[in-house]
């Protein structure tokens, strides 16, 4: 059976993206690009809390969204390790519903959006973004572009957890559908206690990607304005390169 985001995808999530560690420089380009905004902030998609903790740290107003349960408990555990606290919601992208819709900034980091299966699911998310959002109000999110896949290329990774506890991660990409705009991965997480396998997670991994006049279209149709593109958290720096971070800023 598959499990989006279970404890041993957050285990691995945890150990190769702790806490304040910055992906190519994203935690102060985030943090730049927030400067000014002294209202609530939500970061949707917010794991274990990597990017949200730091944020906290410099004095901004972050709450976290996501779906995974796992992945909340552990940014729970991660905000009292630090001595903070802050709202986290459960939640589906495209149909969470809070109470208030006053965020003076969403942020969606990491291209968590390209994990978004479909265009009019896309355009589902980015309208809730926009209803979540306070007049005025700045969306700030990354996007990945496909570099060079191969079908049935395949790749295993080692992670140790402690003396005793070791995850295996095998990702083997199972579709390349050009015409859809997405590549379909199945990750294969192994839990082995002194060398005997205790447990196994089957986790479908699709990843879709966006022409840059195509989302900016999108947004615009959605009634974002003001759409800029920046390449390697550089802002307003120019892609040149399928295989740059693409980070995608709109206004209400």
């Amino acid at each position: 059976m598959y499990n989006t985001y279970g404890s041993l995808a957050t285990k691995v999530y945890e150990l190769t993206k702790p806490v304040g560690s910055s992906l190519n420089g994203d935690v102060d380009y985030y943090s730049e690009r927030l400067d000014g905004i002294t209202g609530k902030i939500l970061e949707a998609g917010v794991g274990t809390g990597r990017m949200m903790i730091p944020l906290l740290e410099e004095g901004y107003s972050v709450e976290g969204l996501d779906l995974s349960k796992d992945m909340l408990k552990t940014c729970q555990s991660n905000l009292e390790k630090h001595s903070l606290a802050s709202k986290l919601h459960v939640g589906d992208l495209a149909t969470f519903d809070l109470p208030t819709k006053d965020y003076e900034a969403i942020i969606l980091p990491t291209s968590t959006f390209c994990l978004i299966d479909t265009e009019e699911l896309a355009i589902k998310v980015l309208t809730n973004f926009y209803n979540h959002l306070t007049s005025k109000g700045k969306l700030i999110f990354d996007l990945d572009l496909p570099f060079y896949p191969e079908l049935n290329e395949t790749s295993t990774s080692t992670f140790k957890v402690n003396d005793n506890e070791v995850i295996t991660l095998e990702r083997k990409i199972t579709e390349i559908d050009w015409l859809k705009q997405h590549i379909i991965s199945h990750l294969t997480y192994s839990e082995w206690l002194e060398g005997v396998l205790v447990k196994t997670e089957l986790q479908p991994f699709l990843l879709r990607w966006y022409g840059l006049t195509e989302i900016t279209l999108i947004l615009e149709k959605i009634g974002f304005t003001n759409v800029s593109i920046s390449a390697d958290y550089e802002y307003l720096e120019k892609p040149t390169d399928s295989n740059q971070t693409i980070t995608i800023e709109a206004y209400k």
